[in-house]
């Protein structure tokens, strides 16, 4: 004798819609343009048209966007046009080295021409000496031995570029 709980399994399972049964809804338009869906019927003077809904079913792909037309209608005019760049910062020195670039110099302590002053900062830590003249900044980072390395930033905080070499080693 079965048990009772596979008699309720197989119970429900029996009262469960067929699988592939579609629902109706009823499309109703009024006069003034509005649309309402619905299952019951429309209210007197609406325009009525079935419409067929079929529900998802587990494991079976079902489109829910019909595909788009990529045909060209005699109302659009399609033009060439290069893509544009969403996203990019425009850092103040001008982009002359990228990011990739950028981290290298500050995880070597080295600075490159087109660093800003708070990337040389990160490269050496803050400067011993700072010295501004007219639209020029200066750091000077003085070593233990008597030495001293200079870096030189232009009026608008980047790093001067050097006339042979673009880069310059830590002082420290």
């Amino acid at each position: 004798m079965p048990s009772k709980t596979s008699c309720f399994l197989l119970t429900s399972l029996l009262c469960l819609p067929p699988a592939g049964a579609a629902t109706q809804l009823y499309r109703c338009e009024a006069n003034d343009g509005s649309i309402t869906f619905t299952s019951l019927s429309c209210a007197s003077g609406e325009q009525r048209s079935v419409q067929e809904v079929n529900p998802y079913l587990p494991g079976s792909v079902v489109a829910i966007m019909p595909e788009a037309n990529h045909e060209e209608t005699s109302g659009m005019k399609t033009k060439g046009r290069e893509p544009g760049v969403i996203g990019r910062t425009e850092d103040k020195c001008g982009n002359l080295i990228d990011a990739r670039q950028r981290r290298a110099a500050i995880i070597n302590q080295r600075v490159i021409a087109g660093m800003s002053q708070q990337d040389v900062e990160s490269a050496l830590g803050k400067p011993d000496k700072v010295s501004i003249r007219t639209s020029t900044t200066s750091y000077r980072y003085d070593l233990k031995r008597g030495r001293s390395a200079q870096v030189d930033f232009d009026e608008k905080g980047c790093v001067k570029g050097k006339g042979k070499s673009r880069t310059a080693k830590s002082p420290r």
